[in-house]
C-alpha cells in the first residue's frame, strides 16, 4: 500500500505541482482546495502525512492542524507565504512538524516529506505500508512514572496517556534515552530535525514548552525536563 499524502491549498497550480513531484516518488496524493473539503478528507482517509496551506478561504491551516492532532499523529507540514517567526512558532506549537514558505523548491518539499515520513515510521512502525517491514526496536523506558515505548509510539505519565506529536515524541525519547546527560538545543534539533541548527532558532524551546504543557510539568520547577540555562535540557 502506498503512502497517502494530503495537499490542502487554494492555489490549484501549486497543489498540482506538488502532486506531480510526490506521485513521481510513488506516493498517492489527495488534493483539497478549501478547509471544508480537507476536514472531510482528514476524517475519512487513512493518511500518512498532510501538507497544509495556512491561508485558506474558509478554515485556516492552523485550525486544520489542530483538528488532525485531536485524533492523529502523522506528520503535518505547514505551507505558507508568511515568513514571520511568530507564525512559524505558532504552527509548531499547535502540532505541526515542519514549516516551509512560498515560493519553494518542489524538490526541497519532497525531501522534507521523505524526512518526516522516515522519522514517523521509525518511531511508529504501525505507520509503515503493509508491504514494508521494520525491525522492532527493543527500547522501552520508564522514569519515575514517565513511560515511553519506542515500538508502539506510546507515552504515558503515571498511567495517563500523553498525546504527543511525532516530533514531540522524538524529542522526549531522545532526552529519556540520554537520561542524566544535558542535551543542547543544537544537538536536539540536529538529531530530531536532521538539519543544521541556527543560533536564533527557538523551535526546540517551543516544542519543549508544549511537551511540558502536556505533561503538566512546571517550567520553573520541573519534575522531568529540566532547563540547564545556557547549556540545554536534561532528564535526571
Amino acid at each position: 500500500m502506498k503512502r497517502k499524502i494530503l495537499i490542502v491549498d487554494d492555489e490549484q497550480a501549486i497543489a498540482d505541482l506538488v502532486e506531480v513531484y510526490l506521485t513521481n516518488e510513488g506516493m498517492d496524493v489527495l488534493k483539497c482546495y478549501n478547509g471544508k473539503e480537507a476536514l472531510d478528507c482528514i476524517r475519512q482517509e487513512d493518511l500518512s502525512l498532510a501538507i497544509l496551506d495556512v491561508m485558506l478561504p474558509d478554515i485556516d491551516g492552523y485550525k486544520l492542524c489542530q483538528e488532525i492532532r485531536k485524533d492523529h499523529f502523522y506528520p503535518v507540514i505547514m505551507l505558507t507565504a508568511r515568513t514571520e517567526d511568530t507564525d512559524k512558532i505558532l504552527g509548531l506549537t499547535i502540532g505541526a512538524d515542519d514549516y516551509i514558505t512560498k515560493p519553494f523548491n518542489p524538490l526541497e518539499l519532497v525531501a522534507r516529506v521523505k524526512t518526516q515520513l522516515r522519522r514517523y515510521e521509525r518511531y511508529n512502525p504501525m505507520a509503515l505500508p503493509a508491504d514494508e517491514t521494520l525491525a522492532a526496536p527493543d527500547s522501552c523506558i520508564d522514569i519515575r512514572g514517565l513511560s515511553i515505548d519506542k515500538d508502539s509510539h506510546k507515552c504515558s505519565l503515571n498511567g495517563r496517556p500523553l498525546a504527543l506529536t511525532p516530533r514531540e515524541f522524538s524529542i522526549l525519547w531522545y532526552l529519556c534515552a540520554n537520561k542524566g546527560r544535558v542535551i543542547s538545543s543544537e544537538e536536539l534539533f540536529e538529531q530530531v530535525w536532521g538539519e543544521k541548527f541556527l543560533d536564533n532558532n527557538n523551535t526546540v524551546m517551543a516544542h519543549i514548552g508544549r511537551i511540558r504543557e502536556k505533561m503538566k510539568d512546571s517550567g520553573r520547577k520541573p519534575k522531568y525536563i529540566k532547563t540547564v540555562w545556557g547549556v540545554g535540557y536534561q532528564i535526571e
